[in-house]
This record gives structure tokens, sequence and C-alpha cells, in this order.
């Protein structure tokens, strides 16, 4: 899985379904995984930390009605996007599947261009950067188009991993990242990186954000982790 990827969960009981789907997200530039039941679903939410699920409604055991209900009722799960698929087209099988927190719902048979396109729609509200997005935070602007980062108006230089780590924190500010969560997003999980070099990157990016000044924005929780402001 490369590095900063966008990760997709891909849960339907179909192979050929599956593998289709699977094919059009890879093809889009994501990261896949395959569930085929509900029980492997949730347990692979919790090894892979998905960014999107696409989540069949009839599923073998626990069905995918009932993965998103657990889902959303976890604080650490709640916002990670579901685009439901089924073939139940009656209007009362969508406002159950979005009143059980589905982000959205998708009839079956579907059209996989426009299937592809609710992915990207939900993906550039979780993971902004990863589609170009200008992202900001108090004086700090990151345009993830250029890979230009600016302070107060002027440009720092930042290593392409500081880079990434700064996109990290800058999609979700207050939030406190791990040490093992970062190298997960940051490095990917080819690349076997020993947690003290987040340490070492994480002070080189601090040491980028003060280059012209001001204060250090990057907040070390103890027996945490760290998170932007």
């Amino acid at each position: 899985m490369a590095a900063g990827q966008p990760r997709v969960l891909v849960v339907e009981d179909e192979p050929a379904q599956r593998e289709v789907l699977a094919y059009n997200l890879e093809a889009e530039g994501f990261a896949v995984s395959r569930a085929e039941t509900g029980d492997d679903a949730l347990l692979l939410v919790d090894e892979d930390g998905p960014d999107i699920i696409v989540l069949d409604w009839m599923l073998p055991g626990v069905s995918g009605i009932e993965v998103c209900r657990r889902l959303k009722m976890r604080t650490d799960t709640r916002d990670v996007p579901i685009i439901m698929l089924s073939a139940r087209s009656e209007e009362v099988d969508r406002v159950r599947g979005l009143e059980t927190g589905a982000d959205d719902y998708v009839v079956k048979p579907y059209s996989v261009v426009e299937l592809m396109a609710r992915v990207r729609s939900q993906l550039r509200r979780v993971r902004p950067a990863t589609v170009g997005q200008t992202l900001e935070f108090e004086d700090i602007v990151l345009d993830a188009e250029t890979h230009r980062v600016t302070r107060n108006g002027a440009q720092l230089k930042l290593g392409p991993t500081e880079f990434r780590l700064l996109s990290t924190f800058m999609e979700k500010p207050g939030r406190v990242w791990s040490r093992e969560q970062l190298l997960d997003r940051v490095w990917g999980r080819e690349i076997y990186v020993d947690t003290r070099t987040v340490d070492v990157h994480i002070g080189r990016l601090r040491k980028a954000l003060c280059q012209h000044g001001g204060s250090d924005p990057v907040r070390t929780v103890r027996g945490a982790g760290y998170a932007l402001g």
C-alpha cells in the first residue's frame, strides 16, 4: 500500500461484483481491501482503517445494514463514509439505509462510472488533500495540487515526508494520531519504519513550520501521539 494512498473497503459476497469494484477502484488509485461477509468486514475495518466503505446490504451472517449500524455507533469509525449497495429500490429501504447511518445509497444494478464518482465525492470530504484540494489551518495553507505550503504568506520548505505528515494533520485538525497510525498513513505498510522515525520527522516538520517565526502548531499528547492544534 503506497504512502498516503486512500483506502476503500469493498464488502460484497458476489465474487464477480467484488472483483469488478476492486478493479475499478484500483484503477482510480485506491488501495482496496475485500470482504465477503459482515464479520470479515468488521475485522478489516479494525485492521486496515479504511477511508471509505462500499457495503452491500445483503451479506451472509451479519448483514450490511447491521455492519453500518455498528460502525456508526463507534466513536472511532462513525466518520468513515459508507456507501450502501442494495437491490432494494423502494423508498422505505433507502430511508432505512440512510437512517442507519449510510452516507450514500446506490441501487443495483448500478453504473460503475457513477459509483466511482460517488466514491470520489465522499473522498473529498474525508481526504481532501488526496484529490488536490487546498487545506487551511490558521495561517498555514497547503496546496495539495502544487505541493506548496505557506505560513502567513511565506513559502515553507518541506521534504516529501513532512508534506505528507502535514497533509494528514491538516485534513483532521485536532485529531490525535498515534505513531503507529502516522506510520501507516504517511509511510505505508510495505516499508518497515521504526516508530522513533516519526519523532524525527515531527521535529523536522516543526522546524519547517517555524522557519519564518510563529508558534509551533503541532501538539504532543503524552502517551497518545501528535495533533495539529
